[in-house]
């Protein structure tokens, strides 16, 4: 009876020991590769990195316990989005997070086999990212950028707070936005129907943001793109339309009308970013990027400064202030 009991117990220890040493086996590490376009001080970018993070958390995925996140910042031009992509392909990266154009082309050219998802990707379809927005095929999917009627909506906003305006400029990195055709010939074609002439002037670098504005004169003003460049030179753009006394508006997501911006348009990119994390969550957990549809954007913040509009002799009026989302006074 003994020896039965103890035949028992010791078929049941091995039963349940490779349980026991499952159990005690740490979480295998998981690794995301993150190319993205702003440098590390930006303020929009450690937002950016903040809500994808802490919502990873809620689905179960804590950096230092069973997810790495390897970052690589200030991705604004082909070359580094080639050098910095290749540098975190070499990690063997269970997926790769990357924000804007050069950094998905990069990734595109480099890897038919890791999964990609972007943001801050116009066009995706027309730029070659995916087959189609429902059914993206091969490795890449994401979250589509702004549309490209968001140019000529861009122009209306500018004309309506400065209506005195005849001349426009929009102000783009060629290298960071390849997409910025599709915008600024919208803004064009809307141009043309009111009466203002939309020009063009290519930024690679912080100098040329002054001559970009110094020599434009009176009624006239300035679109700044959502670019990488224009995001990281945002503060340099408010100092210089004050100090020309230029009305403009700004797409991008650096700054708002808080910093002193006349008028900011832009995606709102908490909202945008939000939902980052549950693609993620599902590519880690198996999914294809190829099942998982491009997804387009649903909300938008417009600011007004009345401060700034005042020091540019502009008095906005109430109708208009009351259709925006944040006024500053």
């Amino acid at each position: 009876m003994r020896r039965r009991k103890f035949v028992t117990l010791l078929g049941s220890a091995a039963v349940a020991s490779p349980l026991v040493a499952r159990a005690q086996q740490p979480e295998r590490m998981r690794r995301i590769g993150w190319l993205e376009i702003g440098q590390s001080d930006n303020r929009a970018a450690q937002l950016r990195t903040a809500v994808v993070r802490q919502d990873l958390e809620k689905l179960g995925w804590v950096v230092g316990r069973n997810i790495q996140i390897d970052y690589r910042w200030g991705i604004a031009s082909p070359e580094a989005a080639q050098r910095f992509g290749a540098e975190l392909l070499s990690l063997s990266p269970d997926v790769i997070f990357c924000t804007g154009s050069p950094a998905t082309k990069a990734l595109q050219q480099a890897t038919s086999t890791v999964p990609i998802v972007f943001v801050f990707v116009a066009e995706p379809v027309e730029q070659g990212f995916v087959q189609s927005l429902a059914h993206p095929g091969g490795n890449i999917t994401g979250f589509a950028y702004l549309e490209r009627t968001i140019g000529a909506k861009w122009l209306a906003l500018l004309t309506e707070v400065a209506p005195q305006i005849r001349r426009v400029v929009y102000i783009f990195s060629p290298n960071a936005a390849p997409y910025a055709r599709f915008y600024y010939e919208a803004a064009q074609a809307a141009g043309e129907k009111v009466g203002v002439q939309v020009g063009i002037s290519p930024v690679a670098a912080t100098a040329d943001f002054e001559p970009a504005l110094a020599h434009l004169g009176a009624n006239a003003g300035a679109i700044f793109n959502p670019d990488a460049v224009v995001d990281n030179n945002a503060n340099l753009a408010i100092d210089l339309t004050a100090r020309y006394r230029v009305p403009a508006i700004y797409g991008g997501g650096g700054v708002s009308a808080g910093d002193g911006c006349l008028i900011t348009y832009k995606l709102d990119q908490v909202a945008h970013f939000h939902e980052v994390a549950p693609y993620l969550d599902r590519i880690l957990r198996g999914e294809k990027p190829a099942e998982l549809p491009v997804q387009q954007p649903t909300k938008f913040q417009y600011g007004i400064n009345l401060k700034t509009a005042k020091a540019l002799g502009l008095a906005v009026p109430l109708a208009v202030q009351m259709t925006a989302d944040e006024v500053v006074e």
